[in-house]
Formats: structure tokens, sequence, C-alpha cells
């Protein structure tokens, strides 16, 4: 304790040590210390001299108390000097007492080194957001903050920290469901930071129901007479839907829209607004053109358009547009917001023409607006966002266009003069001695014909009373007077205004040359102002002499100034080459006519071969069946054949030569089984004949041996049985020399069989191949007659697309040119005359 007295500046013996050696003993106690008591207090006092010495404990500290966020989960009051102290050290919103000699740009480098050593490793800023989860409340606050005051420092590396972390963006969304008003606050704060220029995080915000959160809190403080809680809501909001078409048709879809009517319902007393009121309402406006915006997609503007008037949120922007005692830049706002919710929506742009001043008598809203457009007196902005409105009414509104016009002609000019129309508001301002609204007025005229050739021939009809006296001219002659008188002093002055009026000038004039065929050299314009212009439909000007040019007009002259600068530089090369052009478009149309008939014969050749190669493919058809059952019977006598042969050869084997065969061609089964029979039948008779020789033999031994004076008697029965035994083996050879030969003549006849069955196979393979070549070369005809007419129809189709050129070209000089209609409609008469021949034919 009494190293705390000496650091927080108790009295004490001897030399005092530095804040650096103070700090370092702090860390030492913080990183050693076994007791959470010791740590705990060695962690305060860090944050009680975090502000003063910031660097020093920033560099010397922020490790340690890294370690205790991660160890010391379990005391909240130690979590929270922790948190406390790296909010101090990271963050720059400190006040200026507090802060060192450093310079505020010093303070923002400190700061956002300390969070890049931070954020260096990822888990620190995870283990930040499981610490938000807590609800105790010496917990939750200073993460809350510390966290915000990352995001500040490095937005996107640490988004992508949290975007990859799981759940990282819902763990946030909690914080506007916090009781504690001060934590819900900073929760939006905080989402403002998170949601800065991340679609993805901005995604999911959305879809984890950040609009109705949102909304009950705008509409729980009071909508547009809420605090400074209602503008960082509206903030947020404008985070989460602007250029994100995503979010934008989510809100619409989720009929977010129909909640932004009580915002604008004011009373009839608007005096004394507070600035915190017109800040709201100024946010809530800006709300309104991010759902409507001319840059958003068409479709999701015009739906957020539709959604407005069916909740009745355009008209309660019209009575603001109407009330008396709004503030000049909250009425300039609305008229803006007024006209991106009509702009180019034929419901809304009726609407608003119908929508009447509370005057007496009741004057329309348009015509009370054009008053202050051409009113000098009235704010330079006011009158801009006037014409932006004005313009918008007649975005693609043929309708209102020629109700405007309408008010110019003569038959419709009220003569008493009791009202002042839309058109005669135009007309004075058009002949104002204020140019401001010279401009205006012009470049409202101009709108009023955008895209309406109509209404351009009836302007040609309105006359105007120069002055008293006078009689009256056409507006197109009072214009060509002010104009020539603009031209006259284009040689006089060179400075930077008369340069832009040399160059609108040259554009009338080139506008003049290229539709009355005459010469004049060009001057191009480019100007800054008029790219200024060219940007955006609003009228952007931060001062009146900055107003030059309008959008509409800039897409006039990028489109105009092409053509004009062809016509000028026209020279007398072209011409030839003109005329060049006239001679060879006859050469063309014959050529056309030449290859359309070669195209047609083509096609009747292409014709004949495709039937040709229909009926041979037919032919080749049928023989492929035939040639199929010729190679069918051809294998059946194959196979007979070889088990034929197989057959035979047992045969042979086992019987010496003397088998028989299967049926092959007229044999039958039965013949061979009796021709084995008989041969079973002369074998058994053989071995009895040789059994009974044997006797016989055996007898006349005995015979032989018993009786030898007998021997002449004996030696006549042995020469009859001798001569007996001959002739039953000489029946034996001949049955079997029969039988063999008999068998020999029938291989015989099969050889010759399979002889001729190879000779037709051979016949019928030959033919096969025959017509497999003549089917090859029909097949490759085919395809050349194909590639010659899609080289045909290649030339034919660029000879026209230089005949439409040249055609085209003839056309931009005046001449008459054949149209193609004339042309295919004069070849389709000669086919059918063609035809009519032929069947007379």
């Amino acid at each position: 304790m009494n190293f705390l007295r000496g650091v927080m500046g108790g009295p004490s013996a001897g030399p005092q040590p530095s804040g650096a050696d103070t700090i370092q003993k702090l860390c030492d106690r913080v990183a050693s210390s076994t007791l959470l008591d010791d740590r705990r207090d060695a962690v305060r006092a860090l944050k009680a001299l975090s502000k003063k010495y910031r660097l020093e404990v920033g560099i010397q500290a922020m490790e340690h108390l890294v370690h205790v966020l991660q160890t010391d989960r379990s005391d909240s009051e130690i979590i929270g000097y922790a948190l406390d102290t790296l909010y101090n050290v990271i963050s720059n919103d400190l006040e200026e007492e507090e802060q060192e000699e450093n310079s505020p740009k010093q303070g923002d480098d400190l700061g956002s080194q300390f969070t890049e050593i931070f954020i260096k490793q990822p888990e620190n800023v995870t283990l930040l957001l499981t610490l938000v989860e807590e609800f105790d409340f010496h917990v939750r606050w200073p993460g809350v903050k510390l966290l915000t005051s990352l995001l500040k420092q490095q937005g996107p590396q640490v988004q992508q920290i949290i975007l990859v972390s799981p759940m990282g963006v819902s763990r946030l969304m909690d914080l506007l469901a916090d009781s504690r008003e001060v934590i819900r606050n900073d929760g939006v704060l905080l989402l403002q930071q998170l949601t800065k220029s991340n679609a993805a995080i901005q995604k999911i915000v959305a879809f984890e129901n950040a609009f109705e959160r949102l909304l009950d809190i705008v509409t729980e403080e009071g909508n547009s007479d809420g605090g400074i809680v209602v503008e960082d809501c509206l903030l947020l909001l404008q985070n989460l839907l602007k250029n994100n078409n995503s979010n934008q048709n989510f809100f619409k879809e989720g009929s977010y829209i129909q909640r932004m009517k009580p915002w604008f319902e004011v009373g009839d007393d608007n005096c004394g607004w507070s600035a915190q009121k017109v800040t709201n309402l100024h946010l809530m406006l800006q709300l309104v053109r991010v759902l409507v915006s001319p840059t958003n997609p068409p479709g999701a503007t015009t739906s957020c358009q539709k959604a407005m008037f069916h909740c009745g949120l355009l008209q309660q922007l019209c009575t603001i547009l109407m009330a008396t005692g709004v503030p000049a830049d909250i009425l300039t706002e609305t008229i803006n917001t007024v006209s991106e919710v009509i702009r180019g929506c034929q419901m809304n742009q009726d609407y608003f023409a119908s929508v009447n001043a509370p005057s007496n008598p009741p004057r329309p809203a348009i015509v009370v607006l054009l008053m202050s457009m051409v009113n000098e007196r009235q704010p330079f902005v006011l009158r801009c966002a006037v014409l932006y409105c004005f313009q918008c009414f007649l975005y693609k509104n043929h309708k209102g266009q020629g109700e405007i016009v309408s008010t110019l002609l003569p038959s419709t000019i009220d003569a008493t003069g009791s009202s002042v129309s839309a058109g005669q508001l135009l007309c004075g301002g058009l002949f104002s001695t204020d140019s401001l609204s010279n401009w205006c007025a012009a470049v409202a005229l101009a709108h009023a014909l955008q895209e309406n050739a109509a209404l351009k021939e009836q302007l040609l009809r309105v006359q105007l009373a120069t002055s008293i006296g006078n009689p009256p001219v056409s507006l197109l002659q009072q214009c060509t007077n002010i104009l020539s008188q603009l031209t006259g002093q284009i040689a006089e002055n060179l400075g930077e205004e008369e340069q832009l009026v040399q160059g609108l000038c040259a554009l009338l004039l080139g506008i003049s040359i290229y539709y009355n065929d005459n010469s004049l050299e060009n001057y191009r314009n480019k100007h800054e102002l008029y790219s200024r212009a060219a940007q955006k439909p609003q009228p952007g000007f931060s001062s009146p002499e900055h107003m030059m040019f309008d959008h509409e007009f800039t897409k006039l002259v990028k489109e105009l100034e092409g053509v004009i600068s062809k016509a000028i530089y026209k020279s007398s090369e072209e011409d030839k080459k003109e005329e060049e052009v006239k001679k060879t478009l006859e050469q063309h149309d014959n050529i056309v006519t030449h290859y359309k008939k070669v195209i047609r014969e083509q096609d009747q050749e292409l014709e004949e071969l495709k039937q040709q190669v229909s009926t041979l493919k037919s032919q080749n058809e049928q023989l492929q069946v035939t040639v199929t059952q010729q190679v069918s019977q051809i294998q059946q006598h194959k196979d007979q054949y070889n088990l034929l042969k197989v057959q035979l050869g047992k045969d042979t084997q086992h019987h010496n030569s003397h088998g028989d065969t299967l049926q092959v061609n007229g044999i039958q089964l039965e013949e061979v089984s009796k021709l084995r029979e008989e041969l079973e039948d002369w074998r058994n008779r053989h071995e009895q004949l040789q059994g009974q020789l044997k006797e016989k033999d055996a007898v006349i031994e005995n015979l032989n041996s018993a009786v030898d004076p007998t021997l002449g008697a004996s030696g006549a029965v042995a020469s009859r049985s001798s001569e007996k035994e001959g002739r039953l083996l000489q029946e034996l050879q001949d049955i079997s020399t029969q039988f063999l030969s008999y068998c020999q003549s029938e291989v015989k006849a099969l050889s010759e069989e399979k002889a001729s069955l190879q000779q037709q196979l051979d016949s019928s393979s030959s033919t096969v191949a025959i017509l497999q070549d003549e089917k090859s070369k029909l097949q490759q005809e085919v395809a050349e007659a194909k590639k010659e007419q899609d080289d045909l129809l290649v030339l034919l189709a660029d000879q026209d697309q230089k005949l439409s050129a040249l055609r085209s070209k003839l056309k931009d000089l005046g001449m008459p040119v054949e149209d193609e209609d004339d042309i295919e409609s004069g070849d389709q008469a000669d086919e059918d005359e063609d035809g009519d021949e032929e069947e007379q034919d």
C-alpha cells in the first residue's frame, strides 16, 4: 500500500520515481502477483495514469492488460479497469487539458498505432466480442466503447475480423435490446462505425431485425422532436440503406416505408424549431431520398415511389411544402425530396399537379413554386430546388408537359389576367432583367419540350408582347433576336464566360448547319461547368455565377456534337466518295440480285441432292438388311460345318476311320444310326467266326496229334474249313471298303458345299464394301455443297451490310434510295412469275 500511496501522490520519503518507472513496477505487479486484490489495485493505478502517460502505458502495459482479460474473467471489476485503460490508450476522444504537448495529428497517429498493435492478434477482437456479451454494466459498457474506438481507428481491418468471427455481428446487435439507455445508445454508435462502407455487414445487420429496432427507438424518442439518439439512429439507417439495393428492397418489402409517415407530421405552429429538430428532419428527408434516388435501379425506385403514395407519405411531404413558418433549409430539402418522389412516376406526378396552396383563391403548388423560382429575392438554393422539382415533374410526363405548354397558347390565355399561369411565369422569367431568372425559365421551358415533338410545334404558335404598344412577336423570333445579340459579341470578348458563350453559339450554329446543309467551323465546349452539370440531374450550383448548363442540355450536346462535327469537317474528298458510292450502289444491287439467283439455284440443287441422299439411304438400309441375313446364314453354315468336322474327327479316331457323320444337307441321323448298328452286327459276327475258327483249330490239332493214320481225311476237313473262313473274311472286307468309300464321298460333298458358301460370303462382302464407298462419296458431295452454300450466304450477308451502309449514307445526303422492302417485293414478284411459267410448262 505504501507503493500505491507513492503512485497516487501520497507522502513518501526520498526521491519520487518517474512515470515510466512507476508504470513498469505496476506492470510487474500485474504479471507476477498471485493475489487478485494486488493485481486489481495495480490495474486501477494503470487506469489512473493512462490519460497522462498514454504512450508509456500503451507500450508497457497493453500485453499485460490483454492477459488480464483472458485470465481474470471471473472478476468483473478488474476486467472493467483493464478495458477502461485500453480505451484511454487507444481512443483519441480525450479532453485537451488531459493531453500533453502532442498535437491532435500526433494523437490520431498514436491511437491508430496502438489499435494496429492490438488487432495484430485477431483473437483480441474476438475476446472483446465475448466480453460485450456479459450483462455486467462494468464490463459491457467499456467493452462497447473500446470496440467503437477500434473501429474508428482501423475500421476495415476490425470489420473483417468481426465478419469472420462466429456470430460476431449478432452479438453486437443484442446491444440495441439492452434496457440501459447508455449501453443501447453507445451500441447504436458502435453499429454506425461497424456498418460504414461494408455491404456484407450491412446486410447481416439488416436481417438481424435492425430496421424494426431502430424505428422503435425513433418512435420512443419522439420522432423528429427527439434528441441526439434519434439523430444517431437515422445515421445508422442511412448506412444500412445508402447504395445497398438489397437492404432497400428488404426495407420496402418489410412495410417500413409506412412507418416513416409520422416523422413528417408537423403542427400548424412551426415557430421556434430547435437545431436538433432541424437536424433530425433533414436526416429523415435524406432517408426518403435514399430510397427514391435516380441512381437506384429503375424498378426499385418506382416501387418505393408507389409505396410512398399509397401510405400517404407523399401527401405529408406536400403538406410541409405548402406550410408556413418552415425553416428555409428544411423547405429546400423537402422540395428536393418531393422532386425525387414524383420523378418519372405518372401517378405521383398527377397527384402533385393537383396540389393547391392554402391561399385565397387557391393556387396550384406548381405556380407557387415557379413564383419563388423567378423571384430574385428568394435564396439561391431554394430557387435551384424549385427548378429541380419542376424538371422532375416533367420527366417522362407528356401529360404534364402538354398542360404547361397549353397555358402559353393563345386560345387558353386568361384575358382578364385574374390568375397567373405557369407558362406566363416562365415567359416572364425568360425576359426578366435578372439573369438567374432568365436561366431558370429557359431551362424549365426546355424540359417542357423534352422528347415531345408535338409540343415543339405547338410552341411555335406562342406570341409575346415585348413592350406596350408594340405588336407581339413569336417566342422563336424573340429568342432569335436575343441570340443574334449574343453571337454579335463572340469575336470581341475572350474571357472565360465569353468562351462559354462562344461554345453555346457554335453548338446552335452547328445544329443549323446540320439541318440546313451549310458549313461553318465548330467550337468544342468542354468546360468544367459543363462536365459538372453532366454528372447528375439535380442542379448543384454553389453560386449564381456557376449556373451555366442544365443536365438534360448536356445530354443533348453529347448526342449532337458528333454529327455536327462530321457535318462541319466534311471535305471535297468525302463528296467524291459519296459520288462513288452513288455509282457503286447500282453495281451492288446487281451483285445482290445475282447472288440471290445463285442461292435460289443452289437451294434447288441442294433439295435434289437431299432427295437423292434420302433414296440412297433407304436403298442402303435394304442392302444392309439383306447382307445381315446372308451373314447370318453363312454363320449358321459355318457352325454346322465346324460341328460336323469335330464330330467326324472323333468318330474317325474312335472307329479307325470307319465312323459315321451327323446330318448335313439331307443326310438323316437315323441313317447314320442304322449304319452304326449294321457295323456293330458285322463286328459281332466277325468275333463269333473268330471264336469258331479257334475252336476248330483246337479240334484239328487234337485230331492230328491223336490219329496220325487218318491224316488224309483230316487234311480234307481242314481244307474245307479254311475255304469257309476265307469267304467270311472277304465279305467283311468288302463291307468295310464300301462303308469307307461312302464316308469319303460324303466328306468330299461337304467340302464342295463349304467352298460354295465361302464364295457367297466373299461376294456379299464385296457388295457391302461397294455400298459403303458409294455412301461416303455421297456424304462428301453433300458436305461440299453445304460448305459452298455457307460461303455464299456469308458473302451475301457482307454485301447486304455494305449495301445498307451505302444506302444510309445516301439517305443522310438526302438522296432518294429504294428501300429493301421494295427490292425484296420485286424479287418475290420475279419468283412468282417464274413459278407461274413453270406451272404452265
